[in-house]
């Protein structure tokens, strides 16, 4: 009996999460293609490399030598075309490549919206290994990059404001939004935050657009227009991080229906027979509850793996992730959010918002005017622990027994200080107003 191959298109979380699974309960060929790095590693500690924590052989989770031990062939190249029909893929060194069953997981690519002179030397993403090669280059240090221009508030920005700060490079952050990342967050938790990236000594610009980017004659970034005022602000580098799309370009050519992303069900099966999609390049057809259709999301994509690796191995299993989370870190302030806490207020729905005095801790729940059920939480400064919120979603519990119970979810007590009474008072406060 022949054996079944399956090719993984992307060696991220979401493919090498797939690969390890099927793996386990399976002796399939296995082929993972790459083009951005030979080898998997840990995508959300780049950062880390640049501000000298790590070294880039730490970012692999794995020795080198897994990969043949398990089975598990690897293939650096670039996938230019798919055949659906013939279930090759066209490489572009030319060979063609066969499958038996192909699962597409080639992930994100940063934003261009078009800006005159986005594509000049020494504007980059933070997505990739070589966008970390393009940081090294272009900003070394404070002499070779004299000033830094940031496009876009949100997490990658802040990470790219932190790391161009640790070797002392000015940085210019423009954000659109009237408040930094009100997009994703209430207006209370993004002043908060604006505070902690301006105290930073980041240069925070609210409320302005890109008009374009201007390059020397080798086409080298030297300058940035502001739209609204014709400002120049003279920079060396500048960061795209206005967010994030699916790496589907490759996919055009091919009979695989696409939206912003590859579409795919519940299943994880894209349009055409035998092609599947997970991770960040994956788009629900309907989505799930108040989930995005497209989540770019680390855990998102490790559960799209282990789900899909499933049914490969004759067990059909729909994707199901449960109930929102994330988090995330803004300089030294951490972020967590559990359920849902909408940016903008939804009709019958109330919250809670209380913040510490020293301005760099707070938490903001969000609840059910009538039935008063919690429906969600973020906070910052303040870590919880993520089984508790999961629990009291799952059981539908009201907001007056999560504040009465905040001391459960305390994640670390030992470290901060306690502040569980003044938050209780605050809302017994806001109920009396009420």
């Amino acid at each position: 009996m022949k054996q079944e191959h399956i090719v993984i298109i992307g060696n991220g979380i979401s493919g090498v999460t797939l690969a390890r699974h099927i793996r386990k309960q399976s002796d399939k060929r296995i082929t993972l293609i790459s083009s951005e790095s030979e080898h998997f590693f840990s995508r959300t500690a780049l950062m880390y490399v640049y501000m000298g924590h790590m070294k880039w052989n730490h970012l692999k989770p794995y020795e080198d030598k897994f990969w043949k031990k398990n089975r598990l062939e690897l293939k650096q190249a670039h996938v230019e075309h798919v055949d659906v029909k013939q279930k090759q893929l066209k490489l572009d060194s030319g060979e063609e490549f066969s499958y038996d069953k192909l699962v597409i997981a080639c992930g994100s690519k940063p934003n261009k919206f078009g800006w005159p002179g986005q594509d000049s030397k020494g504007v980059i993403g933070l997505v990739s290994k070589q966008d970390l090669e393009q940081l090294e280059h272009y900003a070394p240090n404070n002499k070779a990059c004299k000033r830094a221009v940031i496009i876009g508030g949100g997490l990658i920005g802040v990470e790219l404001a932190e790391m161009l700060s640790t070797r002392n490079i000015p940085v210019t952050f423009l954000v659109r939004e009237e408040h930094f990342w009100s997009n994703v967050i209430p207006d209370e938790e993004a002043r908060l935050l604006e505070r902690h990236i301006k105290e930073h000594g980041i240069d925070l610009r609210l409320d302005v657009n890109l008009d374009e980017i201007l390059s020397d004659d080798n086409g080298k970034v030297k300058a940035v227009r502001i739209q609204e005022t014709g400002e120049v602000i003279n920079c060396d580098l500048v960061g795209l991080t206005a967010g994030v799309s699916p790496n589907t370009d490759f996919l055009k050519s091919s009979t695989i229906e696409l939206n912003r992303g590859v579409l795919v069900n519940r299943m994880l099966e894209t349009s055409e027979p035998d092609v599947y999609a997970i991770g960040d390049c994956a788009e629900q057809r309907e989505p799930i509850g108040n989930r995005p259709p497209i989540e770019a999301v680390w855990y998102t994509g490790r559960m799209m793996g282990e789900t899909l690796a499933q049914t490969l191995c004759g067990n059909p299993m729909t994707y199901k992730p449960g109930h929102w989370f994330n988090s995330a870190k803004f300089f030294d302030i951490e972020y967590q959010t559990y359920g849902w806490v909408f940016h903008i207020p939804k009709d019958g729905h109330s919250d809670f918002y209380w913040e510490a005095e020293d301005g760099k801790k707070c938490i903001h729940i969000h609840f059910e005017e009538d039935s008063k059920i919690f429906k969600g939480i973020n906070t910052f400064g303040i870590r919880l622990r993520h089984e508790v919120f999961d629990h009291w979603l799952t059981q539908e519990a009201t907001v007056d027994e999560v504040i009465k119970n905040l001391k459960l979810a305390n994640f670390d007590p030992e470290f901060f200080e306690q502040h569980e009474n003044e938050i209780l008072d605050a809302y017994k406060k806001q109920e009396v107003n009420v």
